[in-house]
């Protein structure tokens, strides 16, 4: 796969709508797309897309303990709702061991505790589960306007980190956009959502950043 390819892909896509990028980017690979969520606020959105274009495409859920209740009943509506092919992947260590070894959740200016915590937590369970999924495509529900960091992103692009061509259907997309699909669908959202490995929304967990490389085939 070229550079030049995948920038031919954008330019194609960047006209498209977001179910027209999801049936293309399941058509790319053939039963070996898969979406990953947090079920974090509009998650639904790219979760309903992916189910209307494959409804038994693999989600891949990272569950690190973490979670506040409104997000684990979310997560329990949307997979009944959408009849979700869940595929939940747990840290080696319960949020209790953990806490108990390293004592509280890091703070937003302990960098190096963030690191470690998304490590543990989040990162080792993620590459678990690419490997044992083993996708050809990768759906994301990345979208510019969540972080200065994302803001440079393409829809499609090679992730090098988990050697996947990695698509983003709903990159371009403001709340608005999001809000208006929800209501169109009928579909729920969640805004008590926490993620310890981010501490605030203008950093990366690792999942998406190439310090989260890591170790792959350990």
């Amino acid at each position: 796969m070229t550079t030049e390819q995948i920038a031919q892909w954008n330019r194609q896509l960047s006209s498209q709508t977001a179910a027209e990028i999801t049936r293309w980017a399941i058509a790319q690979a053939p039963g070996r797309a898969i979406v990953s969520t947090n079920f974090r606020p509009y998650e639904a959105v790219i979760l309903h897309l992916c189910v209307q274009a494959q409804p038994d495409i693999p989600v891949l859920w990272v569950d690190h303990g973490y979670n506040r209740p409104a997000t684990y009943r979310h997560a329990e509506q949307l997979r009944a709702q959408l009849k979700l092919n869940v595929h939940p992947y747990l840290p080696r260590l319960t949020a209790a061991h953990r806490d108990a070894i390293h004592g509280a959740l890091p703070t937003p200016d302990d960098e190096a505790g963030l690191r470690e915590f998304s490590r543990l937590m989040k990162l080792e369970p993620f590459q678990r589960g690419m490997r044992e999924l083993a996708p050809a495509v990768w759906i994301t529900a990345l979208r510019k306007v969540q972080n200065p960091g994302r803001a440079g992103l393409d829809i499609v692009g090679w992730d090098a980190n988990f050697g996947t061509l990695k698509v983003s259907p709903v990159l371009n997309l403001g709340d608005a956009e999001m809000d208006s699909y929800l209501a169109q669908h009928q579909l729920p959202n969640e805004w008590d959502y926490f993620d310890p490995a981010k501490a605030d929304e203008k950093r990366e967990c690792g999942l998406h950043a190439a310090w989260g490389a890591g170790k792959h085939h350990s």
